[in-house]
């Protein structure tokens, strides 16, 4: 019955976005968000079942990250064909061989920040959660590109999907402060900001 109440709630909840005009990538986010938090309740264990393995759970779909990936970094360039090997990977639930490969491709080019950023991203997925390994990924990204918004981006999206909402929206919302005004991408993290951000408190209208 837990899981009747997740579907119903993830359904209304895009229902919610797509009226609200949420499409593309931000809609594909937030899809993507729901599941991991749904993969999250299994991960932890269900309710008046025996104990499921983590072999078991880790076959979920992974967070579909091209769309918002090309948007950032752009496309058809050295790292992108190692990125879209790894994301057939993930597509099939190999997660681990997608951090293999990846890994292995950052060993060959350490200094290539995308690399690093898939890294990430598939750490993130593998483990379902901001592991410290994702982390570290995350960290050399930013260090090798640090004015450039794909780092903090990702490690912000891994951050909201481990359930650390607020330290990735304030890392989205530091990214947007020093964006440009007519940034191409500039819509895409505006609308996740808006998303993910918890509503403000109501005013007291007590005297």
């Amino acid at each position: 019955m837990a899981w009747i109440a997740i579907i119903l709630c993830a359904i209304v909840t895009l229902a919610v976005m797509w009226v609200a005009g949420l499409r593309g990538p931000l809609l594909t986010l937030g899809a993507a968000a729901i599941a991991f938090g749904g993969a999250g309740y299994a991960l932890s264990g269900r309710p008046g079942m025996p104990g499921v393995s983590r072999e078991a759970t880790d076959r979920g779909a992974p967070l579909p990250l091209a769309d918002a990936r090309h948007r950032l970094m752009g496309e058809f360039n050295a790292a992108d064909r190692w990125l879209i090997i790894a994301d057939s990977f993930e597509r099939r639930g190999k997660t681990e061989e997608a951090v293999g490969l990846l890994r292995n491709a950052v060993g060959n080019s350490p200094n290539d920040y995308q690399l690093w950023v898939g890294l990430g991203n598939a750490l993130a997925d593998h483990a379902r959660s901001y592991s410290p390994a994702a982390a570290y990924a995350f960290d050399q990204a930013e260090r090798l590109a640090p004015d450039h918004p794909a780092p903090r981006f990702f490690k912000g999206l891994a951050l909201v999907r481990s359930g650390r909402i607020e330290e990735g929206v304030s890392l989205w919302q530091a990214v947007l402060a020093s964006a440009p005004a007519d940034a191409s991408w500039r819509p895409m993290i505006e609308d996740a900001v808006m998303v993910f951000r918890r509503p403000a408190a109501a005013p007291d209208d007590r005297p």
